[in-house]
């Protein structure tokens, strides 16, 4: 909250417990003091901001609800380390911080609907009183928590390739009177110049889709088109693999948004399932809707994701399997690209995994609304077998 607001609020709460203790001081000792005027109770009850006004002696004079919330205050009783910053202000007459932690410290995993984080800051005010006011830094936390980890992931993740690269240079140069180590080394080199070049291309992607404005200008896409380019873009490192692409028939439905970018979300996804699956088995691609939302679900038979590893695979650069992940080429953020696609599009990308049996990435998007059920006529006019392999491995009838 900004300073100005907080002196309005503060002046508001000022005067309501300036009348309040004169009120105390006049009447009978055992007379209940009228309630706040209805325009003050409005302002406190809605503030997102926690406040408790103290006497000179450290008694609660004034607070609303929110303060409660932050466990500045519980059951009239003010809390310890607000209680010993009012002392002090009281003394110095010096504004003071404090940082509470109501439950514990910031998780990137944890649930923001319980405060983790309230700085509050205790100040004089008016005359022997003494004003908190306290706010949930919980989500600033988890942001900053965030931004440390994704800026040691990428020094990290940059300084590996540039390492490998500066090493296999010097190595070609030791062996220049070596064709064939020159040829091994300028091979490896290629690879790590590859992977650099696709981390930071990536990184680049992933920079634009968390920009103020996605999907400048989103239009009608047809889903079936979506699917059939990002299969054709899989293909020949399917078929290198060993691996069919089996796709449900033709459905006609529609969504709104940029079609490059689905593309490229649903590529992802597909050469995630190609990498991760043994020889000889298939990825199954299905489309469905219901409920206003269009799902492209990429199921695969491969070696699965660990129940303790699911709910983070959409994170930046997390891999299940380092190694697995680095000899395929991964950057560790073609998950992380699909979410934000996804996200803003307004819809959802979800994961369903057994260990030994698979995987199933689904992408749920809001249905083009001028179409009943996302739907166009396509679907019924197809006569397309409902699953038809439109990849196969090399020597597949």
């Amino acid at each position: 909250m900004g300073y100005v607001a907080i002196a309005v609020v503060a002046f508001a709460l000022g005067a309501l417990a300036a009348t309040l203790l004169r009120r105390r001081r006049r009447s009978d000792p055992t007379r209940q003091p009228p309630a706040p005027v209805p325009l003050e109770r409005e302002i406190l009850r809605r503030s997102s901001t926690g406040y408790l006004v103290l006497s000179d002696m450290g008694l609660p004079l004034l607070s609303n609800a929110r303060a409660r919330e932050l466990g500045v205050l519980a059951a009239g009783i003010v809390d310890a380390q607000i209680r010993d910053a009012a002392d002090r202000v009281a003394i110095s007459g010096e504004p003071v911080d404090v940082e509470l932690w109501p439950t514990q410290p910031p998780s990137l995993t944890a649930s923001s609907a319980q405060p983790m984080v309230v700085r509050a800051v205790v100040q004089a005010f008016g005359d022997n009183r003494i004003l908190v006011s306290a706010t949930d830094e919980s989500a600033a936390q988890r942001v900053e928590a965030v931004r440390r980890d994704f800026v040691a992931n990428v020094s990290h993740e940059l300084k590996t390739p540039v390492a490998a690269i500066g090493l296999l240079a010097e190595a070609t140069v030791d062996s220049a009177d070596d064709p064939e180590s020159v040829r091994h080394f300028a091979g490896r080199l290629h690879h790590e110049a590859h992977r650099l070049g696709a981390l930071v291309s990536e990184l680049i992607t992933l920079s634009r889709l968390q920009g103020a404005d996605p999907l400048s200008d989103p239009t009608v896409v047809e889903i079936d088109a979506v699917v059939e380019e990002s299969i054709n873009r899989v293909a020949a490192a399917a078929e290198d693999a060993g691996i069919a692409i089996v796709a449900d028939r033709p459905s006609g439905l529609l969504v709104r948004g940029d079609r490059a970018l689905l593309i490229m979300a649903l590529t992802n996804l597909i050469t995630n399932a190609v990498n991760y699956s043994p020889a000889g088995t298939q990825v199954s691609i299905s489309r469905t809707a219901g409920e206003g939302m269009v799902r492209v679900a990429v199921t695969d038979r491969g070696v699965g994701i660990a129940p303790e590893h699911t709910e983070r695979v959409f994170e930046r650069f997390f891999r299940a399997d380092p190694a697995r992940s680095r000899s395929t080429g991964g950057t560790g953020l073609g998950l992380a690209i699909v979410k934000q696609v996804v996200t803003n599009h307004g819809g959802l990308a979800t994961v369903w995994s057994r260990p030994g049996t698979g995987s199933t990435f689904t992408l749920s998007l809001p249905a083009y609304a001028g179409a009943e059920d996302g739907r166009t006529d396509a679907a019924s006019t197809s006569g397309t077998d409902p699953s038809v392999p439109l990849s196969a491995p090399r020597g597949a009838a």
